[in-house]
């Protein structure tokens, strides 16, 4: 990674660099700003990847307010915890781009005038140029959902949402069709769909966006990528983690809305998509679009609801809870290229591994002359496709070779590539920080659409309406015993 210092920083290599921006970051002092979005933007501005000019405004209602100078002591302990870069001589000009704004709904005046002083002083950096553009706004809502609807009206009645504003909506948008549906009726009246992004940092992993070049970039793959060859897809997204100091949230959530609707789905999106025409938003979303179209509502005769054993003695936890920390589905895509293909969705807490992995799995060949030197890898289950979009990621190819010696055996091999071996690691960004480039660019490629969110939630409809009871299952197992019946006669990939 080149590291550039000071505002005549260039970008890295030929990538486009935003025009001037101020930055506003709603949930400032809270988790996900820590971990992620602060780290983020100093790598940006480490990278030379943010405007030349640019202001990062914290927010938080006033009760949760700090000084300019304690926001910028929060952002330098979370760069140093978090961060990928950390803090160093070119720390203190980043810091002089911090401030702080406390706004609430009936009284925004504080970051009102913050974000005024902001763009005074860009407006000062940039007014020497010839033709400069206009200033952007970026707002970024890394609230609790129930706040998305109170934030974004404030920002309409403030008149902080000018036209050269675009905000940044965190999951999950919606818990349902009817609430989604009402949610973006809220955003519309102040963002049109232009300038919405609503965000899923799955989407900005390198290892995902790598499927597209992946398939439609090899005439080795995409052949291949049908119903004709493939007999299951597999997307599967365990965690260790137990709900250890989330179980509020997540006891009104569960692991469907929280994991399988905002990511899962997306990534099949991805995996599934005809051929766009061009990388360019519209005929990429468009692509997403026709899969989700074409998506069958959910049968709930197969799909698997798990709670791990102990999850209901967690503090805030009701000792009758049926929240699922564990879910199995399969879904169906009724068109020419899927049909009859099952794809496989998991994801939980407290499994026994945490693995972000897409397994496409092929057709057994017609004719079987071979002897396979392991019994319990037959040849249908030993060709597979791993896409593994953990960071950094890796793809390998599990295929049959003869064994050396004198009979004509086969035993199991794999090729393999892996980010980390083939490419510079310092020139990769993290999922957010990517997002909130492109963001800042008006890319929206890699974000999720009106139509689609709500496609997604039309087909869960008779999960969320009628679900199955959840099964209990052990801290650290693959889930209960159905999970294994529901992919049967094929094996999880992660077992």
């Amino acid at each position: 990674m080149a590291v550039q210092n000071g505002r005549s920083g260039r970008s890295r290599g030929d990538h486009a660099r935003p025009a001037p921006h101020v930055i506003v970051l709603f949930g400032a002092t809270g988790d996900l700003a820590k971990r992620k979005l602060l780290p983020g933007l100093h790598h940006l501005f480490r990278a030379g990847l943010l405007p030349e000019s640019f202001r990062v405004i914290g927010s938080a209602p006033k009760q949760s307010a700090v000084s300019d100078d304690e926001f910028k002591k929060v952002a330098n302990s979370a760069c140093h915890q978090f961060g990928n870069c950390k803090p160093d001589d070119s720390w203190d000009d980043f810091a002089t781009r911090l401030s702080f704004g406390a706004a609430d709904p009936d009284d925004p005046s504080p970051l009102v005038a913050a974000v005024e002083a902001a763009e005074k002083a860009i407006t000062g950096e940039i007014s020497r140029r010839k033709n400069h553009p206009p200033i952007g706004r970026l707002f970024h809502l890394a609230v609790p959902p129930v706040a998305f609807s109170s934030v974004v009206n404030m920002l309409g009645s403030s008149g902080l949402a000018n036209e050269d504003s675009r905000v940044i909506i965190e999951k999950p948008f919606g818990t349902d069709l009817a609430s989604s549906k009402a949610l973006n009726a809220d955003v519309h009246k102040v963002f049109d769909e232009t300038r919405v992004f609503r965000i899923d940092h799955f989407l900005g992993k390198e290892s995902v966006d790598n499927v597209l070049a992946f398939r439609f970039a090899n005439g080795l793959f995409e052949p291949v990528w049908n119903r004709q060859h493939i007999k299951y897809v597999q997307i599967d997204v365990p965690e260790t983690l137990t709900v250890e100091g989330r179980a509020g949230f997540y006891d009104a959530t569960g692991a469907y809305r929280d994991m399988v609707v905002t990511h899962l789905f997306q990534v099949l999106g991805f995996v599934a998509m005809e051929p766009p025409t061009s990388l360019a938003a519209r005929p990429l979303r468009d692509e997403k679009s026709k899969v989700y179209d074409a998506l069958k509502p959910i049968d709930v005769r197969h799909v698997v609801r798990g709670q791990y054993a102990g999850y209901r003695d967690i503090p805030g936890v009701p000792k009758d809870s049926d929240t699922e920390t564990m879910i199995a589905v399969r879904a169906e895509i009724d068109n020419w290229r899927w049909h009859g293909v099952p794809f496989f969705l998991r994801s939980g807490k407290a499994l026994a591994e945490s693995r972000q992995v897409i397994t496409l799995g092929f057709h057994t060949p017609p004719v079987r002359m071979f002897r396979t030197h392991r019994q319990d890898a037959p040849l249908g289950q030993v060709n597979e496709i791993v896409i593994d979009f953990a960071d950094p990621g890796s793809i390998s190819i599990d295929f049959m070779a003869k064994l050396p010696g004198p009979e004509m055996t086969l035993g199991a091999s794999k090729m393999s590539f892996r980010y980390e071996d083939s490419f510079a690691a310092a020139n990769a960004l993290e999922g957010y920080e990517r997002l909130i480039l492109l963001a800042m660019l008006g890319d929206q490629s890699l974000f999720t659409r009106a139509d689609g969110i709500e496609r997604v939630w039309e087909i869960s409809e008779p999960l969320l309406t009628t679900p199955p009871p959840v099964v209990p299952y052990e801290v650290g197992s693959w889930g209960p015993a159905a999970v294994s019946k529901l992919i049967h006669p094929f094996r999880w990939r992660l077992s």
